[in-house]
């Protein structure tokens, strides 16, 4: 369809040209690529629809004189015989494609392991940052939202043409951490995750908690965090042994829940590896004027000019903070991949972090600050009571996704599908994530966002498990065709018999696969795959209920009906799994 759409175009703008020469009109008309094209308010109206408001005044005339004479022109034109026909309707010019045509082409296209990729990033290097967790607790709800966002984006615009690098950014230093292993000390007796059997982020975790026990012991606990830190910064050994055993147990535990949900990095960077270079970026800009030193020591920065505070980057006993950090990352990573695009994936009550960010990099003179984009989303809670949480605050992601789980399988036993699912623990994991991920990407990131369990787990409504259902239904026709089941085997496919309204309305949507990933990537909004999949999912279930496939009387329109089920589960397979909602070929 995005070819079709691109070819009728440059018909109008022939027409136009055709039109402007007509009346003797010097002025240039636009280029192809620049004619608008919209979708009429009712299919009735036709496929699609050119409004001719925007070159009126070139032409000098209404309007609907330039509908009616642009329509005179393309009546004539060989292209647009071949691909439909084109009417004026008051100041539009609408289009009716030539339906056979359009679905021999869908139905082919869908059929190609290439189906549901875009072209609206192609040549482009886009890394993308995100989790980033610190190496002293789990993962909780909040992460869930960014890690989804993240890998789904960055699969979004992979499939929009982009060579992608997935950077999973480690807050492995700092005074945070020294408090979870200043508790270790006092309480852990060493012992490890496996003593205990815990995973290793969440054996760390108990230990971050702990700090507030310990701070009711010693009231020199804070000061004695701090001093972890100075001791960590100038290479004490002892305390580099005790941070990086620590880091290694919460590391494999979170990468285990990474597994579980999805996500997958290309590449794992650590704060404590790049915290140097941002220091050191931080003395050059100092002895440039970029920033000054405070009296009692500490480095600052003013920005004031463009109506935000003084920021300080250096401490005064000269250890490094969040930003002096996230300078150095960023150098290090233009230097090792030269990219079109960064985009950090972060909640937005880190704007303003990110704002003094891009500013210092572009005042230290670096131009391809201007590349880089933070990718805010809002928080994420629970209803009070529904699940269980951690440390009485902190939604516990592994606790959420068990939970989810055991209600999925409960589900699947009360309705008696164990047998028709196979692996009914892994499929109700599976649901869990269809359920979970699709719930936080439907709505735009920016928006603060209350997670219904329950509501996210039904099987009717925008919900992950109604997708998932639905592409199970369409391949359980498959699977029945495949098994000798129906009419359908006794006939020949024939895409011109896919004519009816019915029939040509869930191909249209089939064939707007590669223009939603197209619009999500260049949006940066994973919400238009989610919405493109829930359309999908709802016309699909309309014409199933109203068009008999295996049972046809006609046994070529049967056969015919199977191929457009085909690309319909392709469509889903392709679009589930950029949103991050695994397949399921049974529910």
């Amino acid at each position: 369809m995005v070819e079709t759409k691109a070819a009728w175009k440059r018909i109008i703008a022939r027409a136009l040209e055709g039109y402007a020469a007509e009346k003797g009109v010097a002025a240039p008309m636009p280029a192809a690529d620049a004619i608008v094209l919209e979708r009429p308010p009712t299919s009735e109206l036709g496929d699609f629809g050119f409004p001719m408001f925007p070159y009126a005044k070139l032409l000098r005339s209404a309007p609907a004189l330039v509908a009616q004479a642009v329509a005179r022109i393309v009546e004539r034109d060989p292209a647009a015989a071949r691909l439909g026909g084109a009417a004026a309707e008051g100041p539009y010019l609408n289009v009716r494609l030539a339906r056979p045509a359009v679905v021999a082409e869908v139905l082919a296209r869908a059929g190609s392991p290439a189906w549901g990729r875009g072209s609206a990033l192609r040549g482009k290097k886009v890394m993308v940052e995100f989790s980033s967790p610190n190496t002293n607790k789990p993962l909780h709800l909040g992460h869930l939202r960014n890690n989804v966002l993240g890998e789904s984006l960055s699969r979004i615009m992979s499939a929009a043409g982009a060579e992608v690098r997935k950077i999973d950014h480690f807050n492995d230093r700092g005074v945070h951490i020294c408090k979870s292993m200043l508790a270790y000390q006092a309480y852990g007796e060493g012992r490890t995750p496996a003593d205990e059997g815990l995973k290793g982020d969440h054996f760390v975790g108990k230990y971050y908690v702990l700090f507030n026990k310990l701070m009711e012991e010693d009231p020199k606990a804070e000061e004695k965090a701090q001093e972890l830190l100075v001791r960590w910064e100038a290479g004490d050994a002892e305390v580099r042994a005790l941070w990086q055993r620590m880091k290694d147990w919460v590391i494999g535990g979170i990468k285990e829940t990474y597994a579980r949900t999805l996500v997958s990095f290309d590449l794992y960077d650590y704060e404590s590896d790049t915290y140097q270079l941002g220091v050191d970026s931080v003395l050059s800009g100092l002895e440039k004027g970029v920033f000054y030193r405070n009296e009692d020591g500490s480095v600052w920065a003013d920005f004031e000019d463009i109506n935000l505070d003084k920021k300080v980057f250096l401490r005064k006993d000269g250890t490094s903070l969040y930003i002096t950090q996230d300078i150095g990352t960023a150098i290090a990573r233009h230097e090792d991949w030269p990219y079109d695009r960064l985009i950090y994936v972060v909640a937005n009550e880190q704007a303003y972090h990110f704002k003094i960010l891009f500013e210092t990099l572009r005042r230290l003179g670096y131009a391809w600050a201007a590349d880089l984009h933070h990718l805010a989303y809002g928080m994420v809670n629970l209803p009070s009571g529904r699940m269980k949480t951690r440390e009485g605050t902190v939604v516990d992601a592994d606790d959420l996704i068990d939970e989810l789980a055991s209600i999925a399988a409960k589900e699947i036993e009360a309705k008696g599908r164990e047998d028709a699912v196979g692996d009914s623990r892994a499929v109700s994991d599976r649901i869990a994530l269809g359920a979970l991920h699709y719930y936080l990407l439907q709505t735009g990131p920016m928006k603060d966002m209350l997670y219904d369990p329950e509501q996210s787990l039904s099987f009717t409504g925008d919900t992950g498990p109604y997708i998932q259902y639905m592409g199970a239904r369409a391949s359980s026709i498959i699977r029945k065709h495949l098994a000798g089941e129906g009419n359908a085997v006794k006939g020949d496919p024939d895409p011109g018999l896919l004519a009816s309204d019915a029939d040509w309305e869930l191909v249209k949507q089939i064939a707007a696969l590669p223009e939603a990933v197209d619009s999500s990537a260049s949006a940066m909004e994973p919400s238009i795959m989610a919405a493109y999949l829930h359309d999908l999912a709802t016309a699909f279930s309309a014409w199933y209920r109203d068009n008999p496939v295996l049972n046809n009387p006609d046994a070529d329109l049967a056969a015919s009906r199977i191929e457009l089920v085909k690309a319909v589960k392709a469509s889903f397979e392709a679009a589930c799994a950029l949103v991050c909602v695994p397949f399921l070929e049974a529910m």
